[in-house]
């Protein structure tokens, strides 16, 4: 089958594009961002001619599900991840509680149907499942007793709860699908290495099982922190103090800074990826002086580098409700960095909500103000042992304050490349376009007027200081 897949793929995708002046709509993105090809490019582009062929119309234009709405354009993958979502479905058969609304045109319904059931048909991951239920004495003897549940939130990775009956309930598993072209930010291997030291060491989950294009987790029955939670006095404490506990593991490897090279080879990827409109707009030809100048400007005075998780917001927060205790999860960015940033990130977090309509959006008047910002740092270096003092305390803010210049300047090279690589529905460009405008906002604030960019190198359609 993928023999005749392959062949009818270069007949169609490539050859046919040769010469022509029309776009080829069937070209699978990793093409054309010049990513490594597997063959889920060739299966993509199959998938694309038989979807126009079978429907009448070209994949990308496809009308919303929702009759209420405008027709608009949108692609092939976004549409069929709309449609699953819409849809109950069980294991590696979706004719059990499969279902789309009454508007849905049926002349698609059979296609998306024979598509997902394709996908999940004979997959690795499902025979990892059912090996998995098996190691632990579960009888999972009919594929469609695994339901699957899409967890939101993630901007990375795909997550899902994947839950099958015994004898005393449920048991459930987390399944972690990777990102589309996610492996520029991190190698997968030194996460999965950090991944099974957190478990060693008693954090995290346990790893479980890898597939191809994931792994299979512990379920932690436990409730994932919202944004509301995060300004909780006591729940604030005890990331505060989890937090100090995370900062003095010892992980291996080397303990050098990671967070400016780690920018230096995102500011280059963003750089290959980006147009030139895009490329002006958010003066990526500058970034690597402004990274070079805050890495000098914060390398001054001696700094506290421990493992740090870099990326803290809420949905990486786990609390038991019934023994209040913390746990950190999802190491794909973390590293040795000063603790300094690590706090800065966390605060910066605070401003988001990503369980909303927009989760895109980033709302700074929510972000803490001095008074939360103290009392949080306070309980981290309390939670040691010895009582800090009021200068520690005042110290230890101001630098993260600081660092949230290179906060806003790690997330929003982030969002950029994100933007051209990654298919998870978030409006990646627009959330990069607010953390540089708060970068220019903040930077004359926090380093004072002479390291501040000139208004002659920034021209009127760059986002500069408001």
């Amino acid at each position: 089958m993928h023999r005749v897949v392959r062949l009818r793929n270069v007949g169609l995708t490539v050859l046919a594009s040769r010469g022509s002046k029309e776009p080829n709509n069937a070209l699978a993105p990793k093409w054309v961002f010049n990513l490594l090809i597997t063959s889920k490019a060739n299966v993509y582009s199959y998938g694309i001619k038989v979807l126009e062929m079978v429907t009448g119309k070209s994949p990308t234009a496809i009308p919303n599900t929702d009759a209420q709405r405008e027709t608009e354009q949108r692609g092939l993958i976004k549409w069929v991840l709309e449609l699953a979502s819409l849809c109950n479905f069980v294991g590696e058969s979706f004719s059990v509680s499969f279902s789309l609304p009454l508007s849905f045109p049926p002349n698609r319904f059979f296609l998306v149907k024979l598509f997902l059931e394709y996908t999940y048909r004979d997959s690795e991951l499902r025979k990892l499942l059912i090996s998995l239920a098996s190691s632990w004495g579960d009888v999972v003897d009919d594929p469609k007793k695994l339901r699957v549940i899409p967890l939101k939130g993630a901007m990375t990775n795909e997550i899902y709860q994947i839950n099958w009956p015994i004898e005393a309930g449920t048991r459930s598993v987390l399944v972690r699908v990777y990102g589309e072209g996610v492996e520029v930010f991190f190698d997968r291997d030194d996460e999965i290495r950090t991944f099974e030291c957190m478990s060693e060491h008693g954090h995290g989950p346990r790893l479980l099982g890898r597939f191809a294009d994931g792994r299979v987790e512990e379920f932690i029955h436990a409730k994932t922190l919202s944004a509301a939670d995060l300004r909780d006095p006591e729940i604030s404490a005890l990331v505060a103090a989890k937090l100090r506990e995370f900062h003095r593991l010892e992980m291996p490897g080397p303990k050098n800074v990671f967070l400016w090279d780690r920018m230096r080879n995102w500011v280059g990827e963003a750089k290959r990826l980006s147009s030139p409109k895009d490329a002006k707009e958010f003066c990526l030809d500058t970034l690597e002086e402004e990274i070079s100048m805050l890495q000098k400007e914060f390398s001054q005075d001696h700094q506290d580098i421990g493992f740090c998780h870099n990326d803290l917001q809420y949905g990486n927060i786990m609390i038991d409700e019934k023994t209040r205790a913390i746990t950190i999860i999802d190491y794909e960015y973390a590293s040795y960095n000063p603790v300094a940033y690590d706090l800065a990130n966390h605060f910066c977090e605070m401003v988001a909500n990503y369980h909303t309509d927009t989760p895109h959006i980033l709302d700074y008047s929510k972000y803490p103000d001095q008074e939360e910002r103290h009392r949080f740092i306070r309980t981290y270096l309390s939670s040691a042992g010895n009582q800090p003092s009021d200068s520690e305390v005042e110290k230890l803010a101001c630098d993260a304050e600081k660092y949230t210049l290179a906060n806003h300047l790690f997330w929003g090279i982030w969002g950029i490349i994100s933007g051209h690589v990654n298919t998870i529905e978030f409006n990646y460009m627009e959330y990069a376009r607010q953390r540089f405008q708060q970068y220019w906002l903040r930077k004359p604030l926090l380093l004072g007027s002479s390291k501040a960019r000139s208004d002659s190198v920034i021209n009127d359609s760059s986002i500069s200081p408001m």
